[in-house]
């Protein structure tokens, strides 16, 4: 060190001072310094782990908020049932288009700056999409939000693997709890917010752009992280890795990990199996997730039940992902295979498609619960984004291939089911159709839930 040399040059000068002095002042300065570290350290984890818990709140608030006034919006705008259904498309079009884009910004501006500007996004669109009077503008405004969650979808597994590589269970588990709780919110309190703020569909919609807002916060400490990372990338990795638990952990920081792993050739993520599988498992779950909360709330209503229930009971479903997206990640983590846990929420999802089908209102709760389980199919698919991939630049590869070509796959579902409901006048069909995509589900679950990654099957 350039302090100690400096300290033992002038020890034949003041050879007497030192029997006085045990420590030089730069010694001391030094070791206050390292002392600084761990504690700062420690709060850029807890600020970290905060970004990301508000960050899944706010990914779906615009999209049920939306299922659960959906027939005062068709109303308000003079939607058709297929531009209503439409409508329920343009998340998985906008997570398809613009989720391919996020880890290219992620390399030139950093993670936490893309989730930053994602969640800022996310309030502008929400703010302005009730009040600009057409279908269009109304799609434009809901777009730019998307927008925002999908670059923030695709990196949050991402983050996740960069700065807790040795909790990755835990860590998705924690953000899928966050984004259920978030989704549930959003559909059970939309419309009574929008009755206790005067009945207006404008202002029940634009209020969850507050909720955004804070999510801004977390995330501007983390805005000028890529220039702090290009100053260190020049500089040798000093703390290197160190194994616990049999779990490889990186005391550096994750700036230099980054640069570690972009040193490694990029994957032919098209040539793995795994990647493909998973792809179409997360583009099918996507559907029926879409579907559920685009179409079911009126499912509910056809059948005779309230606007308010019909609410709670979407909610019903959504905050079954609050504890299971935390207990399925973990169990995912400790199985060779994930596929058992594919068919069981596949089981689950057929009977809730049953339900709906035979007795819509006499068992509504119980349909809800059991399509609420199927629906944490989304918390194992990140899981298995993690699993089936050594490297954070595998994941960060994995992640976009597996979401964009996955919500591309799921686009005409939720549209397909608005053509079908308007041109039967039933949801006899629409019900079909989504049982009928439930078993490939379940097929290529099983096969993306094997033991392998895509490094293995695809490596450059």
């Amino acid at each position: 060190m350039d302090n100690q040399s400096s300290h033992d040059s002038m020890m034949g000068v003041m050879a007497s001072e030192e029997t006085r002095t045990t420590t030089s002042p730069h010694i001391r300065s030094s070791a206050t310094d390292e002392s600084r570290q761990p504690s700062t350290r420690a709060w850029t984890t807890r600020l970290l782990v905060l970004g990301i818990v508000l960050a899944a709140v706010n990914l779906r608030p615009a999209i049920t908020s939306l299922g659960a006034l959906l027939e005062e919006v068709r109303d308000g705008l003079g939607m058709s049932g297929s531009v209503a259904g439409l409508l329920t498309s343009v998340p998985p079009l906008c997570f398809a288009v613009f989720g391919v884009m996020a880890p290219r910004l992620a390399r030139r501006f950093g993670p936490g700056a893309v989730v930053c500007a994602g969640m800022a996004a996310i309030t502008a669109g929400l703010l302005i999409r009730p009040y600009l009077g057409s279908t269009a503008g109304f799609l434009a405004a809901s777009a730019l939000a998307l927008m925002g969650i999908a670059v923030s979808n695709v990196l949050m597994p991402v983050i996740v693997k960069r700065w807790f590589p040795d909790r990755v269970g835990s860590m998705t588990g924690l953000y899928s709890m966050a984004l259920a709780l978030g989704t549930s919110t959003a559909a059970a309190a939309t419309v009574p917010v929008t009755d206790l703020l005067g009945g207006s569909w404008q202002t029940g919609l634009a209020v969850w752009a507050g909720l955004a807002a804070v999510a801004v916060l977390p995330w501007i400490p983390f805005v000028r992280q890529r220039g702090d990372d290009r100053e260190r990338e020049g500089a040798p990795q000093r703390d290197g890795v160190r194994q616990r638990d049999g779990v490889r952990r990186s005391d550096a920081a994750p700036a230099e990990q980054a640069t570690a792993h972009a040193e490694q050739p990029a994957l032919r993520i098209t040539r793995s199996r795994t990647a493909w599988a998973l792809a179409v498992f997360f583009g099918l779950q996507a559907t029926a997730a879409y579907i559920t909360m685009g179409w079911m709330p009126q499912i509910f209503r056809d059948a005779g039940v309230p606007a308010s229930t019909a609410g709670l009971l979407l909610a019903v479903t959504m905050v079954m992902g609050v504890p299971l997206a935390f207990v399925i990640p973990r169990v995912a983590t400790r199985l060779p295979h994930q596929g058992p846990i594919v068919l069981v929420l596949g089981l689950c999802g057929l009977a809730g498609y049953a339900g709906l089908y035979l007795a819509p209102a006499a068992g509504a709760w119980a349909w809800a619960l059991l399509l609420g389980i199927s629906n944490c199919a989304f918390p194992l698919a990140l899981t298995m984004v993690g699993m089936r991939a050594r490297t954070g630049a595998g994941v960060a590869q994995l992640s976009a291939f597996a979401q964009s070509a996955g919500y591309l796959i799921s686009i005409p579902g939720p549209l397909l089911v608005g053509v079908l409901y308007q041109h039967s006048g039933g949801w006899g069909l629409p019900i079909a159709l989504m049982t009928g995509l439930m078993i490939p589900q379940m097929v290529v679950g099983a096969l993306a839930g094997r033991d392998r990654t895509v490094e293995e099957e695809a490596g450059g």
